[in-house]
């Protein structure tokens, strides 16, 4: 990993840690594979700190461009109701 990941100054220490725990889970899933309920939970705490679609646009975008995954179409795969989410 030869990246930063997108924080806020607005964001409390745990938020941060929450973010970055997101954001792992989305790395495991292009690099190994996660299970499903892991991951939507990490994503539904991640909506709690960035309730904004248009935010969590930026900020998904943010990271898709420095590390080259996708948040987004991880999700979307997670949606389908894969149990173990692999990229």
């Amino acid at each position: 990993m030869d990246y930063q990941y997108p924080l806020s100054f607005d964001w409390s220490t745990d938020e941060v840690v929450d973010v970055i725990s997101f954001f792992e889970c989305v790395e495991k899933a292009y690099e190994k594979g996660i299970a499903r309920d892991r991951l939507m939970q990490a994503y539904k705490r991640f909506k709690e700190i960035v309730p904004s679609k248009l935010e969590e646009k930026q900020v998904c975008g943010e990271f898709e461009e420095t590390s080259g995954y996708s948040a987004y179409r991880v999700i979307q795969k997670a949606k389908e109701n894969k149990e173990i989410i692999k990229m």
